[in-house]
């Protein structure tokens, strides 16, 4: 009964701040208590008892009353702060006043003259821009906040474990404790593993709620914000000025690495108690995920402002713009093996997890926040190169791996997960940047992972190729702009696979004979390119890794006649009219010219679209891959040297038509738009005449010209492939005529003696293409870390139904 008279109470409160029109004092305690002083109110509770149109209500009518509430929640907080809420009640006031404020708090951030109150000084001032300057070094609003969640997260007793002795009196005193010895985890330097509380567990919990919501302003920002204004909020609370930066840091980092969802390695041990852990890791993750952005925009910005044409080694000489970020800072110089290696096996536990094939269903605790733990692998390689380096000297990094071709190969249906498949593409192409990659990935593969792809023997490098066939030929139509990242990945590792499985190189071929009919060559200005990739993929196998790769041989011989087209590749303007006639004929495209499929791995289950009504958010576009990386090339000692202009075989063949240029430019899908023209070779009809419709390029419709075919197809490098053909063929020719054989075992065993040394063209120079920090993928990580934390905290929903500008919330 008592709980539901707190509620009928706190209710009463709210209604009562909703219907006065004159300003309640400060000072009237015994109407301002009534919001917290009861000990039986719920986050959800909260979240039920002040509905939202009540907040903007108070927000627009009485806006006064909304500022005494704020101020006076965060005072309570500061009161608590400096207290070490000794007692139940001091406790239950502070958690009661956090809630509050989170519930608050996105109306507040919603309305952009409200925005700078938290930033004001005076106590219960209105909108912003009133302060009266009264108060000499006063702290704004937003500092007091931050600086009491800091205290209040290393508070003995509420969010820590006591180091005082039983029966002696009184509080540890807040102000002199060292919070650097009240780390929560073992891990990343500190030794002691503290006993679980899950009292603690939920207290962090909550509190790291209001931080999180504390961070939220920047989803009240439009895209077109600039990406150097910093956020306030996580600009003070990761800067020197709050003592708890290092030891918060290390906590979150810590219970996020050492999380082991099994529960203490008992099969359903989470079936028989409620995980607090799982709850406070993944808001430490979100929280952590937060914190480190802020840096990653400036230094984006700045490597491209200080020098443009800089290689990337240089560049990390040079000091980022900006106010120093302690989490970054922090972050960066982790330098123990110890410690990368507690990292890099506890992130590998739990992107796996999803993966752990046990012989007793539901034994393990399934984690839901496997993409939040995959920006913050991003994060790590991105800010910390030693860790990068870490990664890859050992097949370790292949932990990492196999789960993100699962992801990818599992959501590549989903249009709800588009984002999902970004992040895993985007952190496979920096991995592919290393040469150390590619080697790791000759590794023979002999897990029992259950996604749906041909069963294959073979090494990292054949699921490399499988999955990424996969998502090419079975995924939905708005991943083609990936396409380019997908090849780039392949033809960066490619000099360095020592034997592709005949799956894998059927698989190549596949790709190679979809992307090089006419239709699709002509359909955009940009297809050309995914030849040119392929191209060089087989090129790098052949004159550096041609020993071990008979597979590959065979299949080239096997296909030779694709290569033959696309030497006599037609370039008449009756030709060019021909296939695109053909192309209306079978708008499908090359989703529907799979190739043979053969049984899946055992357990799997097909990649199945998003429920329809699924909610996700857009997300902003992010350049095309000539200005996601920048070309190095592996000099003979396998350094490698970046490349000022590189004239490759796959620059840009052509200048892109006037009228591309401005599609290109003005387009803005709200899933990401890689900088093509209207790619409507795998749409539908009706996509397509909308998606032409809503070009901006509509009055000026590209049309393929024979000078146009001619300027790339001249580049085409198919000496290499063709010098190959025309030694190898008559001799297999020859051998099955003499032998009478039709099995492909002996012509394997053929090629696999064979030798072309002295035969083929001098071998090119390696190129590598290598991830490059820049503007837009700094605002495509901005949208998705927040558009990510929108949709998973949805109990409470936080951020539901506010007018959030970052990103917009679509149904699928």
């Amino acid at each position: 009964m008592g709980n539901t008279d707190s509620k009928l109470r706190f209710r009463k409160a709210v209604i009562q701040l909703t219907t006065k029109t004159q300003p309640v004092e400060a000072t009237d305690d015994a109407f301002w208590d009534q919001f917290w002083a009861d000990s039986t109110t719920t986050i959800q509770d909260v979240f039920a008892l002040v509905p939202a149109a009540e907040i903007r209500a108070v927000r627009e009518e009485s806006p006064s009353n909304l500022a005494t509430l704020c101020y006076k929640a965060v005072e309570k907080l500061v009161q608590g702060a400096e207290s070490g809420c000794p007692g139940e009640k001091e406790r239950q006031i502070v958690l009661n006043c956090a809630r509050l404020l989170t519930r608050v708090l996105p109306y507040i951030f919603e309305d952009p003259d409200w925005r700078g109150f938290f930033w004001s000084t005076l106590p219960g001032a209105g909108r912003a821009g009133e302060d009266e300057g009264d108060d000499e070094g006063a702290r704004p609003l937003a500092e007091s906040l931050l600086m009491a969640i800091a205290d209040l997260l290393f508070c003995p007793d509420f969010t820590v474990q006591s180091h005082k002795k039983a029966g002696l009196d009184g509080p540890e005193d807040m102000q002199s404790l060292d919070s650097c010895e009240y780390i929560w985890e073992a891990g990343v330097g500190f030794a002691h593993s503290p006993p679980l509380n899950y009292i603690h567990d939920l207290n962090r919990t909550e509190l790291l709620k209001l931080l999180l919501t504390c961070f939220s302003e920047a989803m009240y920002l439009s895209p077109s914000t600039d990406i150097n204004t910093p956020n306030p909020w996580v600009a003070f609370f990761c800067s020197a000025d709050n003592r708890h930066a290092l030891p918060l840091f290390t906590s979150l980092l810590n219970v996020v690495c050492a999380y082991d969802p099994v529960g203490f390695g008992l099969p359903y041990n989470h079936l028989l108690f409620s995980d607090q852990r799982e709850q406070l890791v993944e808001q430490a993750v979100q929280v952590l995920m937060v914190a480190l952005e802020h840096d990653q925009v400036i230094a984006a910005a700045a490597q491209q402002a200080l020098d443009p044409t800089a290689p990337s080694s240089e560049l990390e000489e040079q000091e980022p713009v900006g106010p120093d970020n302690l989490f970054v800072n922090y972050l960066s110089r982790i330098h123990r093996e110890e410690d990368f290696h507690f990292i890099l096996k506890g992130l590998a536990r739990l992107l796996s997890n999803p993966l752990l094939q046990t012989y007793l269903p539901n034994s393990t605790k399934k984690i839901q926040f496997h993409q939040e733990l995959l920006v913050l692998f991003w994060k790590l390689c991105d800010f910390n190169k030693k860790f990068l380096f870490f990664v890859l000297k050992s097949s370790d990094v292949l932990e990492i791996l196999v789960p993100i071709l699962f992801y990818l190969n599992d959501s590549r249906a989903d249009q709800s997960r588009v984002g999902l498949l970004h992040i895993g593409v985007f952190i496979l192409l920096l991995l592919s940047g290393e040469r150390n990659f590619g080697v790791r990935l000759n590794k023979p593969f002999s897990l029992r992972v259950p996604m749906d792809i041909p069963v294959f023997t073979g090494t990292h490098a054949d699921l490399l190729v499988v999955v990424f066939h996969k998502i090419v030929t079975s995924g939905h139509q708005r991943l083609q702009p990936l396409f380019d990242c997908l090849l780039t990945i392949i033809v960066n590792v490619s000099p360095y696979l020592k034997s592709l499985c005949m799956v894998a190189a059927n698989k190549l071929l596949h790709l190679l004979e979809a992307f090089s009919g006419s239709w699709f060559l002509y359909s955009s200005t940009q297809n050309h390119h995914l030849v040119f990739f392929l191209l060089e993929v087989f090129n790098n196998i052949i004159q550096y890794q041609f020993d071990g790769n008979c597979n590959l041989v065979y299949a080239i011989i096997r296909k030779r006649n694709v290569f033959h087209q696309l030497a006599n590749l037609p370039s008449d303007y009756v030709s060019i009219q021909k296939a695109l006639q053909r192309k209306k004929r079978t708008p499908a495209g090359i989703s529907h010219a799979c190739s043979m499929e053969s049984i899946p791995m055992e357990g799997s289950c097909p990649a199945v679209p998003a429920e329809p009504g699924t909610l996700k958010t857009s997300l902003a576009a992010y350049p095309g891959i000539e200005k996601l990386t920048e070309k190095a090339q592996v000099s003979e000692d396998g350094t490698m040297v970046a490349l000022q202009d590189s004239h490759s075989s796959q620059e840009r063949h052509s200048s892109q038509p006037q009228a591309d240029q401005s599609a290109a430019a003005g387009a803005s899908d709200t899933e990401s738009h890689s900088g093509r023209d209207s790619e409507d070779v795998f749409y539908s009809r009706p996509e397509t005449t909308r998606r032409r419709m809503s070009s901006t390029s509509s009055s000026v419709y590209w049309v393929p010209t024979p000078e146009w075919v001619l300027s790339w197809k001249s580049k085409l490098p198919l000496q290499t492939i063709m010098r190959l053909l025309q030694v190898l063929v008559p001799q297999v020719e020859k051998i099955c005529i003499d032998k009478g054989l039709t099995d492909e075992s002996e012509i394997l065993k053929f090629l696999q003696h064979g030798t072309l040394v002295g035969l083929l063209p001098v071998p090119h120079p390696i190129l590598i293409r290598k991830y490059q920090a820049n503007m837009g993928t700094a605002m495509w990580f901005r949208t998705y870390m927040w558009g990510l934390v929108y949709l998973r905290n949805v109990d409470p929903p936080i951020w539901y139904d506010t007018d959030v500008r970052l990103f917009e919330i679509q149904r699928v």
